[in-house]
């Protein structure tokens, strides 16, 4: 589990200083995304991974890597927005945000942590296909709770869903990693 916790960390490092760079170019524009244009950015960075693993050509030189970092940056922004609101106008410095960040993954880690404890670290023995596919279903839910206008009788939230994402997609990174 140690390892697991500092692959996790460097993980996360790299996902952050794009979060950051990404926020000195642009600044907090994001803020304005609703919920479902979040879920629908992840989705397409998940679909557009499956299409790597499926397909044999590359027209756009950016491998599943990029697109990983992107469904953890996009979550943590959804998780973000969940607590925070949509504004109509960017809202958040480079400092607020990064608080954000580090306040979401934090939490996000630690349910990672609880569940490797329960599930011994299952995740090590899967496929980074079969995580991509987990992360869709996933979005799936997700997509059909905002259609629900939030609403669930049994299920987790939408909160839930994207932490899981984000692990799914640190997983995924984790297994690219050790294959390189």
């Amino acid at each position: 589990m140690q390892d697991t916790s500092k692959q996790y960390d460097a993980v996360i490092a790299k996902c952050r200083a794009l979060f950051v760079n990404k926020m000195s170019d642009y600044g907090s524009a994001w803020r304005i995304l609703r919920l479902p244009s979040l879920t629908d950015q992840i989705f397409i960075k998940a679909q557009r991974i499956r299409g790597l693993q499926q397909n044999d050509v590359r027209k756009v030189d950016e491998g599943e890597v990029s697109e990983f970092i992107g469904i953890i940056n996009y979550c943590l922004m959804a998780l973000i927005q969940l607590e925070k609101g949509v504004v109509e106008q960017p809202d958040l410095n480079t400092k607020e945000a990064s608080e954000l960040y580090d306040e979401k993954i934090a939490i996000t880690k630690q349910l990672m942590l609880d569940k490797n404890h329960d599930y011994g670290e299952a995740w090590r023995d899967m496929r980074v296909s079969s995580l991509t596919d987990l992360i869709l279903q996933k979005l799936l839910r997700v997509k059909q709770i905002e259609d629900n206008a939030g609403k669930t009788i049994v299920s987790e939230g939408i909160d839930a869903n994207y932490q899981d994402m984000i692990n799914y997609s640190i997983f995924a990174l984790i297994h690219l990693n050790e294959a390189n």
